[in-house]
């Protein structure tokens, strides 16, 4: 008992859902918090009486959380994940009598609303139940904001206020279909269901097909929803990016959170061997499989400002004519000069996407068409989100650096060599090089 109290101490300060689970790691309870740390805490302080709950603590073997950002989110969580596993502790929210339900309508255009039902229709589907209407109120809400859905009863004669602030696409104007309404009310029963990763799946391959359709509208905006819904259920690092990306969103002044960020830097020794990199971070992760290498094939001798815009050409230019996704931000390791550099490039391309650099020396932030840098202090969490894409990029810039060079050592040697040891030679070259592929 005394691990569990030690675990409990350690839980986050945030809003989340926890799970307690028996020796064989069935679950057992599930509940909601504001503050994780301090409820779960509560459990295990001594009583006077005996209650329900000790029966509850004295089966608990271990405690698992996932946070949420409100606890509004942590109410959906904790329904969807009752109904998923039946605890035995969980009596109350297993007998849906007293406690509000949400309810999804059977109509052509469904709502979805609140309601205590004394008798259910066949027609609709039912979620819950919720101890807290407010509560749920707030969550849909939340989910509203994703995926849209109508509240008029009956259709009004033209839009309502809710299609004005991006809570409705109109269907009572025919501005979408009742197909794709549908669809949008089998994503949010997918929410309430607890099917995050099925939605996920459903998500990213549609985007993926909108954008090889070039259809890049639509494809923008799945694109924001799979982030939106990854915002509902965040464990301890998704929170911590999604404090620095809201920095970076605020004192940058971007168009929106900046998911996924791409970066840029160059190596060369006295203009000899150059090449360039670009990494790639989602939500604040290494994103390795979108990582790029270039070796310089326009510049001669010590440019990094025209090696720069190679690289930034060649990148945007290709994401250009595959109808890719650009990123929601690009870092260039440098200065003012590399970063005019780079706009200048993504001026020819007309790809308009938001841009800045990163100076090493006093880490100051150059912003297109500012004179002034922006210094964020160093305990930023914005800068270190910064700092740390910047350092992969130049890491893995680095290393592409060195294994052309020790390559070409290689070659070099293996030329003088005498022939009965050039296929020892060769061999030696071929190891090395798998180690340094795998560094």
């Amino acid at each position: 008992m005394s691990e569990i109290r030690n675990k409990a101490r350690a839980l986050p300060l945030t809003s989340g859902v926890y799970l307690m689970k028996d020796a064989r790691g069935g679950v057992i309870y599930v509940g909601k918090a504001v503050c994780l740390r301090k409820r779960v805490q509560s459990y295990f302080r001594k009583k006077k009486a005996m209650s329900k709950t000790d029966f509850l603590v004295e089966e608990i073997a271990y405690v698992d959380c996932i946070q949420t950002f409100s606890e509004a989110e942590a109410l959906i969580l904790e329904a969807s994940l009752i109904k998923k596993y039946q605890p035995k502790y969980n009596v109350d929210l297993r007998d849906d009598k007293t406690y509000p339900l949400i309810e999804v309508t059977g109509d052509t255009y469904p709502k979805i609303v609140v309601v205590r039902p004394r008798k259910k229709n066949p027609r609709s589907a039912y979620y819950g139940p919720y101890i807290n209407p407010k509560l749920v109120r707030e969550a849909l809400t939340i989910i509203r904001k994703i995926f849209h859905y109508r509240a008029c009863e009956p259709f009004p004669n033209k839009e309502c206020l809710d299609a004005h602030i991006g809570l409705c696409d109109a269907p009572c104007i025919k501005n979408i279909t009742a197909r794709e309404y549908k669809k949008n009310i089998r994503r949010v029963r997918l929410i309430l269901e607890g099917k995050k990763d099925q939605l996920y799946r459903s998500l990213q391959k549609e985007m993926e097909r909108c954008a090889r359709e070039r259809k890049f509208e639509t494809a923008a905006k799945l694109r924001d929803q799979i982030r939106a819904i990854g915002a509902l259920y965040s464990g301890t690092k998704d929170i911590n990016y999604y404090k620095e990306a809201e920095q970076l969103h605020r004192v940058l002044y971007l168009p929106r959170r900046p998911d996924r960020l791409e970066a840029f830097d160059i190596s060369n020794i006295m203009g000899n061997q150059s090449v360039g990199s670009m990494v790639s971070f989602l939500n604040g992760k290494p994103d390795k499989s979108n990582y790029r290498r270039f070796r310089i094939k326009d510049v001669e001798g010590i440019d990094d400002f025209k090696m720069i815009a190679e690289v930034v050409r060649r990148r945007y230019s290709r994401l250009k004519r595959e109808g890719a996704l650009f990123p929601d931000l690009i870092v260039i390791d440098g200065g003012k000069g590399h970063l005019s550099a780079a706009c200048e490039e993504l001026k020819v391309l007309e790809v308009s996407v938001p841009i800045i650099s990163l100076a090493k020396r006093e880490e100051e932030i150059f912003l297109p068409g500012k004179r002034k840098p922006v210094i964020l202090s160093k305990d930023s969490l914005g800068l270190k989100l910064l700092q740390r894409l910047r350092d992969e990029a130049h890491r893995f810039a680095v290393a592409y650096h060195r294994k052309l060079r020790t390559k070409a050592a290689f070659i070099r040697s293996a030329r003088t060599l005498e022939p009965q040891h050039f296929f020892t030679g060769v061999l030696v070259l071929s190891a090395l090089m798998r180690v340094l592929h795998h560094e």
